[in-house]
């Protein structure tokens, strides 16, 4: 297995910043000289988008490897970024699920294939679907750790329940190295008292799990991407930028305990 970090950023619910939270901490964590790779796992492809990636460049991308089509090495493509990577999504990466039921060894694709790299990352950030189908067990069974994005609102407390269980049943049947690395909340909104009692509310429960960075709602985080690029590249000065930039600090620190402990 390669020395590298491998982190899921996973959340089943949609539009909670999971592939914002992917591409700009990937781009912070290579900006202090890593050596970061995200591999893009949902069909949506928004982080090959977020990145800049032209569609007529994802010829290769995480489908093929998961199906033995291609190495990390066939798949990953320099993005504008110095030292980020990525490997994109394509559009057979919508059948993946159907394909994956009756596949060999189905939960384990994404982690075989990244043991059999042999390209040098320090980091490994894979972009979950917003499911907790096969394509995000895959993540979930390669990954160190977990990072999860929660939008501060009401609905997305209770779909959080769902996915710990599934991480549970990861570290009992697959995984039991896995762990939860933290929840970063996303989109709060200090005019709006919900986001104080959500944010409450989550701390109470994960306690330090709970990054001490918060996502605000930021008008230049929407802009980024329909620029092709991370925000921090977009405007490094706005509030979005700066929350990612304390986040990647925030994720450096903990990692660093780690090798301390």
């Amino acid at each position: 297995m390669n020395p590298c970090r491998v982190i899921a950023v996973a959340n089943q619910k949609g539009g909670v910043g999971k592939t914002t939270t992917a591409i700009n901490l990937g781009t912070a964590l290579a900006a202090v000289k890593n050596r970061v790779l995200i591999i893009d796992m949902d069909a949506q492809g928004n982080a090959s988008t977020g990145l800049g990636i032209d569609r007529a460049a994802r010829a290769v991308g995480s489908y093929d490897v998961l199906f033995g089509d291609a190495r990390l090495e066939d798949a990953a493509i320099a993005s504008k970024v110095p030292g980020l990577s990525i490997v994109t999504s394509t559009p057979h990466l919508s059948g993946a699920e159907i394909e994956l039921v009756n596949a060999d060894r189905r939960e384990a694709r994404l982690r075989t294939a990244i043991a059999r790299s042999a390209l040098a990352y320090d980091y490994v950030l894979v972009d979950c679907p917003p499911a907790l189908g096969l394509l995000t067990l895959n993540a979930l069974v390669a990954a160190d750790a977990v990072l999860v994005p929660l939008q501060c609102e009401f609905y997305a407390l209770e779909g959080l329940s769902h996915l710990i269980r599934t991480i549970e049943r990861v570290q009992r049947t697959f995984n039991p190295e896995l762990e939860i690395h933290g929840v970063v909340l996303t989109m709060y909104d200090r005019r709006n008292n919900l986001s104080d009692m959500v944010a409450s509310d989550v701390r109470g429960f994960f306690g330090e799990k709970v990054y001490d960075t918060v996502i605000p709602r930021n008008v230049k985080i929407s802009e980024a991407p329909s620029h092709g690029k991370p925000v921090l590249i977009y405007d490094l000065r706005c509030t979005g930028s700066q929350a990612y930039l304390h986040l990647a600090r925030e994720v450096l620190t903990r990692e660093s305990k780690r090798l301390v402990a």
